[in-house]
């Protein structure tokens, strides 16, 4: 029998004392909610928040949100930033959400990859822009049932990566895809499967924010659905992938690192749900900021270090056996 390990309340993630950061009060223009924001750090040192808004039809749309210090005193967009365009994308019909931000230093710009609520369900969508002013639609890059995507920083050989949450017959899990123009995608493979049973991220699974790059790979956060006679419970947890080669696991968690504990991530028009899209890392290369949205109502920030996050998975990680099992 497997021995259980005493590490259940380990704290890897401080949360920010004024939590929420931003609430719907917050915005100058009438909305529902505010939340699940993708995040970068601007040129001049600003935070830069792309925030799902959405509106009281139900609708989201994306509208940023800047701060000298990442914590308060944001200055809004006066206007919704980037709305849906279902004239020329019919497949943002209902809406846009859930961005995140890539900087690609290849091309300059950063790429924003959101989903788009099509007809036929959501789809993985992708932007790019210099400013945040203006954007350069590439479209659906990925069909329905498809979210939870975001661009790696530059290219692996001589193609872009994706990680993205494909639906499928066997379940949601984290897919992998290559792309030699950001536009025509292929070489999909199966890189962090969905657990089974009574685990915490039994069923289905998603990236959370873009991948991390560290010397050791690529730290991927991960949130888990564990479904329960309440509802759906949404908590995060931690895998590691090869550098060259990030369609590998090379370590999972098995136990969660952080869930709903607060009112503002309790309740909320999404009950028991913390889903960070967004992250800043600080000077020291070490400090993640990590921005999330709490109960798909308010946007919140939590704090952790890139060096215990690793830490911890080289303690209490394994290598996925469902990778194992499964890729390819």
């Amino acid at each position: 029998m497997r021995r259980l390990q005493n590490h259940q309340h380990e704290t890897l993630f401080c949360r920010y004392p004024k939590n929420p950061i931003l609430t719907a009060a917050d915005w100058p223009y009438p909305i529902n909610t505010v939340f699940n924001a993708g995040a970068t750090l601007l040129p001049d040192g600003r935070t830069l928040l792309l925030c799902r808004v959405e509106d009281r039809r139900g609708h989201s749309h994306l509208c940023a949100a800047r701060s000298p210090n990442g914590v308060d005193a944001w200055e809004i967009d006066p206007e919704p930033t980037l709305l849906p365009d279902p004239d020329n994308y019919p497949e943002e019909l209902w809406g846009i959400e859930d961005p995140r931000i890539t900087y690609i230093p290849e091309l300059g710009k950063y790429a924003v990859v959101y989903t788009a609520y099509s007809r036929g369900g959501p789809c993985v969508s992708l932007a790019l822009t210099e400013d945040f002013r203006r954007f350069e639609r590439i479209g659906d890059i990925m069909p329905p049932e498809d979210k939870d995507a975001a661009l790696l920083p530059r290219r692996i050989g001589d193609c872009w990566a994706l990680l993205h949450r494909p639906v499928g017959a066997i379940g949601a899990h984290i897919w992998i895809s290559y792309s030699p123009d950001l536009r025509h995608w292929g070489s999909h493979r199966l890189v962090l499967e969905a657990r089974r049973g009574a685990w915490w991220d039994a069923n289905k699974i998603g990236l959370s924010p873009p991948p991390i790059e560290t010397p050791e790979g690529w730290l991927i956060l991960y949130h888990g659905v564990r479904h329960t006679a309440a509802g759906a419970l949404y908590r995060l947890g931690l895998a590691l992938f090869d550098l060259q080669t990030p369609e590998r696991c090379l370590l999972r968690g098995d136990s969660w690192v952080f869930g709903p504990e607060t009112p503002y991530e309790r309740y909320g028009d999404v009950d028991n749900v913390v889903f960070p899209c967004g992250y800043t890392i600080d000077a020291d290369g070490d400090t993640l900021n990590l921005y999330y949205g709490g109960a798909d109502t308010c946007i919140a920030l939590a704090t952790g270090s890139i060096r215990r996050l690793l830490d911890w998975l080289k303690r209490h990680g394994s290598p996925d056996p469902a990778h194992r099992d499964h890729a390819g």
